[in-house]
C-alpha cells in the first residue's frame, strides 16, 4: 500500500505570542496560510518488519529520529499499536531552516497518508493534537489552509481563501534555531500585532488591509543578529511589493504583490541579490 501526499509551506501572515505559559512555550495567536511551494511525501507501508526508514534527496536533513517525519509515523505506530513498518521517501522543494515550515508539513502528510493507509479514521482535529506532540507548526500544516492558529499552536479556525495574490519569498543564507528566538521574546517590549484585523481582511477579501496589518513580533528579534533580513525586505518594498516581513522564526523574507506582473518584477529584481527566490501563489485545496 503506498500514497503520495503533497506538503505546503506555510508563511506567517501575522504572528503574535500574547504570553508565554509556565513550561516556557509560548501562546500563539498567528495567521497563517500555505503556499504552492511544496515537498513530496511518498508513503509507502512494510510487511514483516515494524522499522520506519525515511529517504530524502536532501543532504541537509537527518533521516533517523530526529525527522519530524519519522516522529509522526513513529507517533501513530505507538499510539494506535501498528505492527506494520513504512518506509518514506521525501522529495523537498521546501528551503531547510528556513521560517517555512518544511519539516512540520512532511511530518503532517504521513499523519495525513498513514491515517488513510492504516485506515485510522482519524479527524483533522484529532491528527492536530497528534501533530502538536511532534512540532507547534505540524497542527497547521495537517490543514494546509489560511486559518488562525492559536493555543500552542493546535487550535486551528480556517479562515476564507486568500484573495487573488501572489508571494515573493526569498531565503538568505542564515539558519535559524526557532527555540533560540523564542527564549529571546521579551514580554514587556513586545508590540503585539492587530490579528483581528488580518482576520477580518481576509473575510473582507480586502488586500489593502491586509497589507496594512501585517506583522511578526519575531522579525526584530531575527532581524537583529541577521541584518540581511531587513535589507531583503527594504529591496521587496522599492522593487514594488505591497507588503514584505519575514516569516516564523526567520530568516524567510516574503512580499505581498496583487498584480502577477509586479511580482515577477521583484521576483527578477532580487534574483540579484538572493540564490534562493521563489514566485508563488496561495496553495488551494481544489
Amino acid at each position: 500500500m503506498e500514497i503520495l501526499e503533497k506538503a505546503p509551506a506555510k508563511l506567517n501572515l501575522s504572528l503574535d505570542t500574547p504570553f508565554r505559559h509556565q513550561d516556557g512555550e509560548p501562546e500563539w495567536n498567528m495567521v497563517m496560510t500555505a503556499i504552492d511551494l511544496a515537498d513530496y511525501v511518498h508513503i509507502e507501508t512494510l510487511d514483516n518488519t515494524s522499522e520506519i526508514i525515511v529517504e530524502t534527496d536532501s543532504g541537509f536533513l537527518p533521516d533517523d529520529q530526529r525527522n519530524l517525519a519519522y516522529q509522526a509515523a513513529k507517533t501513530l505506530q505507538q499510539d494506535f499499536n501498528v505492527k506494520q513498518g513504512v518506509r518514506i521517501t521525501i522529495t523537498k522543494k521546501i528551503p531547510v531552516s528556513a521560517g517555512m515550515g518544511g519539516g512540520s508539513s512532511d511530518a503532517a502528510a504521513v499523519l495525513r497518508g498513514l491515517n488513510q493507509l492504516w485506515q485510522l479514521n482519524l479527524s483533522k482535529e484529532q491528527l492536530a493534537l497528534l501533530g502538536l506532540k511532534i512540532d507547534s507548526d505540524v497542527p497547521f500544516c495537517v490543514y494546509s489552509q489560511t486559518a488562525l492558529v492559536t493555543g500552542r499552536g493546535e487550535k486551528i479556525t480556517p479562515l476564507k481563501s486568500l484573495p487573488a495574490l501572489w508571494f515573493v519569498i526569498a531565503k538568505p543564507k542564515a539558519s535559524v534555531s526557532t527555540p533560540s528566538i523564542i527564549r529571546q521574546i521579551d514580554y514587556n517590549r513586545i508590540i503585539h500585532q492587530d490579528v483581528d484585523a488580518v482576520c477580518q481582511a481576509i473575510l473582507n477579501g480586502d488586500i489593502e488591509k491586509l497589507t496594512a496589518n501585517m506583522g511578526n513580533v519575531l522579525e526584530p528579534i531575527t532581524s537583529h543578529k541577521y541584518p540581511e533580513i531587513l535589507r531583503i525586505k527594504n529591496k521587496m518594498i522599492s522593487f514594488g511589493a505591497q507588503a514584505a516581513q519575514m516569516s516564523g522564526s526567520g530568516p524567510t523574507v516574503f512580499g505581498v504583490c496583487t498584480k502577477y506582473s509586479r511580482a515577477q518584477h521583484v521576483y527578477n529584481a532580487l534574483r540579484g541579490f538572493c540564490q534562493e527566490v521563489y514566485l508563488v501563489c496561495p496553495f488551494s485545496l481544489h
